[in-house]
């Protein structure tokens, strides 16, 4: 069984962009940490009290079937003011403590700047490994965030570029829905990627590239096939 390490900037995001594939892979017997470096997310509009917050957090990782919630305290919308060392060094004591077999963080080149500096931070924490003797790491991933990912203006050839598929099937759709909605007021009515239809509408087109019914997507930025 392996351990799945997602490491993300706000919550919610482990839950557009893994909660489905947490699902299921629990199911299985694997085991989900969720890292959410601004756990407090306190510019966010209409956000509850924090300690309604860290109950919605909680929630949320009972319907992905993850582990409790690591927190981080950085503040958002302003992770470009956070030294890079800082979230690295923070990322890389989670990994110690984790020792994930598979991390899954932010594609670099999302819209939102904290999930810019969340995936430059963990692909430097990412080799941690090298430096220091813990479990090797198997895989890192970009994961892909509705409002974000695929709100990003082209940068040279530089966006998600989906490579790899978990199917999630119809109860991983269902039990992500439940963890999005067990965020006060994440979620918003279609035409906006974060609505039901839309949600299931990326399901659906990402598992018909790979002939299955439902799949959340990612990319490869590094994979190690051992012989």
């Amino acid at each position: 069984m392996k351990t799945y390490l997602t490491v993300t900037a706000h919550p919610d995001d482990e839950a557009l962009g893994f909660g489905a594939s947490s699902y299921v892979l629990t199911q299985k017997g694997h085991k989900v940490f969720n890292c959410i470096l601004s756990g407090s997310v306190d510019a966010r509009r209409h956000r509850p009290d924090i300690e309604e917050l860290e109950k919605h957090t909680n929630n949320a990782q009972k319907f992905m079937g993850a582990e409790r919630p690591i927190l981080g305290p950085f503040p958002n919308i302003k992770f470009n003011t956070v030294p890079h060392l800082e979230l690295v060094q923070f990322i890389e004591k989670i990994i110690e403590e984790v020792q994930p077999d598979v991390i899954i963080t932010h594609h670099p080149y999302d819209l939102n700047n904290d999930h810019y500096h969340t995936s430059k931070a963990c692909q430097a924490a990412a080799r941690l490994y090298q430096r220091k003797p813990l479990k090797p790491l198997q895989s890192l991933y970009f994961m892909e965030i509705p409002s974000s990912t695929d709100w990003a203006f082209p940068v040279d050839g530089q966006n998600f570029v989906p490579d790899t598929f978990i199917e999630v099937g119809e109860q991983g759709i269902v039990h992500k829905l439940k963890a999005l909605y067990a965020y006060e007021g994440v979620m918003r009515p279609y035409p906006h990627p974060r609505s039901d239809e839309a949600i299931r509408a990326l399901a659906t087109l990402r598992g018909s590239q790979v002939g299955k019914l439902y799949c959340e997507a990612f990319q490869t930025a590094m994979h190690i096939i051992e012989p």
